[in-house]
């Protein structure tokens, strides 16, 4: 598949507008949900996932064929996100409210599998406790905690994403590990 993309995007380069649109199909569903998981706000996933979108089309020739065109774009959507987080006021939660709805949090759009009725609610409390903690992290750790654990990326790639040395990874991935560690210590 990388190889359609990048054929995609030589396409693209030499200005086929059509063939980008094929580039945002393949993967807007993966960055819409790297957003979401990133923001807790559908509508902000949204805005963010068009916006990187938008931002990779405008500056695709800036892009270097050498390398993975997904690490590039993940980068730029992982950088949209930290910038919205910082921007926003922090009262935007993975358990907050969606609006129009009754008693429907971010979680309740979440996929389960099949379980037995307890379990599941245990498994949900959990992963709705855990989501929270780590949202609850700096926006250095969040990001690299989420790319590496709910994203599995590769260390090299997390580094390629966000644009620092693997050195700086590796001791965020740790720090970021501890401070959830921290939050997490009664569970």
């Amino acid at each position: 598949m990388d190889q359609i993309i990048i054929e995609k995007i030589k396409q693209v380069k030499k200005g086929d507008q059509s063939a980008f649109a094929d580039v945002v199909s393949f993967y807007q569903d993966k960055i819409y949900q790297h957003c979401l998981r990133m923001l807790g706000n559908a509508h902000e996933a949204e805005d963010m996932a068009q916006e990187a979108f938008i931002r990779a089309y405008v500056n695709i020739h800036s892009f270097d064929d050498r390398r993975k065109f997904s690490t590039w774009l993940y980068r730029i959507a992982t950088n949209l996100t930290i910038d919205r987080i910082r921007k926003r006021k922090p009262d935007y939660y993975l358990d907050a409210e969606i609006r129009g709805t009754e008693g429907l949090d971010m979680y309740s759009q979440l996929a389960s599998e099949e379980r037995l009725p307890g379990e599941e609610v245990e498994s949900l409390e959990l992963q709705r406790y855990i989501h929270h903690e780590i949202s609850q992290l700096p926006p250095k750790y969040r990001s690299i905690i989420m790319l590496r654990y709910l994203e599995e990326f590769s260390l090299q790639e997390i580094s390629d994403i966000l644009d620092i040395p693997l050195g700086t990874v590796k001791t965020r991935i740790h720090r970021g590990r501890e401070a959830l560690r921290k939050r997490l210590r009664h569970v």
